[in-house]
């Protein structure tokens, strides 16, 4: 085969890759340069070579780099590196060299096409596999926190893989799956794309069903209004595959945001209930007010009262009062920590399992939606508490009010009141 023959499909191939791959042909002429020096080195001992690369002809050459110098001992005993003034001057158009410059020497040798394409071979292919990973990387990257649409294409041990395309795959672990739902491969099924790492093997892409913003995408993609921004998602609690509670509101007094979101006959939540395999949503308004919020939440149950718990901070010691601590610091020790938040809800008898749900789901997304925790009590329950608080304030002052005459021992009456 002729070297023009060889040099056209050189640049055929380049623009195949440019073309297909989406590998811009200065990275590739770029790998080859120095797959290239490479390959002259390795076989022709010299150091400070240079390869040019003609993107148009196809055509190779190799120059030697020398700077020019007047020590003689330097040229003798590294004729690869250094040339001397006087030979540099002898070249065409050396007129104007001097000591310091930098001079390039052609050296292509006259079988070095067949080396160089047989050493360099590995390292443009190393390039064009790394080239992809980063457009792979990138592409999915820019996909991260989004929803995309795959198909399942198999399963081991410890994921399930969907293809999303162009032979890249996502992993969804356990974790991630919903366990109402059983996959088979060629499933379509839509994603929540949670992280992408760069890994030596390429890029590792990570998936979820399960993930609370995969409930969230769903909402903006259904509901407009909360795509341009007029309703906002507050926080949603999630127990994916089962039952979910989204807590939004409107930055419009003349929009609810709970009927935006339920649509037309229920149609837009719908969508969303379909699309997760049957998954109750409960979809509720959020508002400032704490204790409305937290009856919100606890949707459909009615809330009677919200007690709120003062959270117990602990007492500085003796010695930390007497030393002088900063008051700054001092305030900032006090100051009760958000997962402490906790409060008491009043319901009427009648709907004490429904507030509190099968096997306390209910409840426990109503916590993880309000971040409070709560502890729900019938309004019985609540009168009885409150009736034995009564009578222990009333034991506790007993003592103070009668005149108990020490010399008489105490009766059997009254060690059981203060035992009590």
């Amino acid at each position: 085969m002729s070297k023009s023959k060889v040099n056209e499909e050189m640049i055929g191939a380049l623009n195949y890759l440019e073309k297909e791959k989406g590998i811009k042909k200065e990275v590739i002429i770029d790998a080859l340069e120095q797959a290239l020096e490479t390959a002259y080195k390795q076989n022709y001992g010299e150091k400070n070579v240079e390869v040019e690369f003609n993107s148009l002809t196809g055509n190779i050459k190799v120059y030697a780099v020398k700077t020019i110098t007047d020590d003689a001992d330097a040229v003798a005993n590294n004729s690869n590196e250094y040339m001397s003034l006087a030979d540099a001057r002898k070249l065409p158009h050396g007129q104007g060299y001097d000591v310091g410059d930098e001079i390039r020497e052609e050296v292509t040798p006259r079988n070095f096409g067949r080396i160089a394409a047989q050493t360099a071979k590995q390292v443009v292919m190393q390039r064009l596999r790394e080239e992809e990973r980063k457009i792979i990387y990138n592409k999915y990257k820019s996909y991260e926190n989004e929803i995309v649409t795959g198909e399942v294409s198999r399963e081991d041990k410890r994921f399930t893989y969907v293809d999303l395309g162009n032979g890249v795959e996502g992993a969804m672990g356990f974790r991630d799956k919903m366990p109402n739902e059983h996959y088979h491969i060629h499933d379509r099924i839509q994603v929540y794309v949670s992280r992408v790492n760069d890994d030596k093997r390429g890029p590792q892409i990570y998936v979820s069903r399960t993930a609370p913003e995969l409930l969230k995408r769903l909402f903006e993609r259904e509901v407009p209004e909360i795509k341009d921004g007029t309703v906002l998602i507050e926080n949603i609690a999630r127990e994916a595959g089962d039952r979910a509670k989204v807590a939004v509101y409107s930055n419009d007094p003349n929009v609810d945001p709970v009927g935006t979101c339920v649509g037309p006959r229920g149609s837009r939540v719908q969508a969303i209930v379909n699309e997760l395999d049957g998954e109750n949503m409960d979809i509720v308004e959020y508002v400032k007010d704490p204790a409305q919020f937290i009856a919100n939440a606890l949707n459909p149950a009615d809330v009677q009262d919200v007690i709120f718990n003062e959270p117990e901070t602990q007492p500085a010691s003796t010695e930390e009062s007497d030393s002088n601590v900063d008051e700054s610091e001092a305030s900032t020790e006090e100051k009760p920590k958000e997962e402490e938040r906790s409060c008491t809800v009043v319901v009427p008898d009648n709907q004490l399992s429904l507030a509190i749900g099968k096997r306390g789901q209910n409840a426990r997304l109503a916590a993880r939606l309000t971040k409070y925790k709560i502890d729900i009590k019938s309004e019985s329950e609540m009168e009885e508490l409150e009736d034995q608080e009564e009578a222990a304030d009333g034991s506790d002052e007993s003592p103070d009010n009668a005149d108990v005459d020490t010399d008489t021992p105490a009766s059997d009456d009254s060690t059981d009141t203060d035992a009590e």
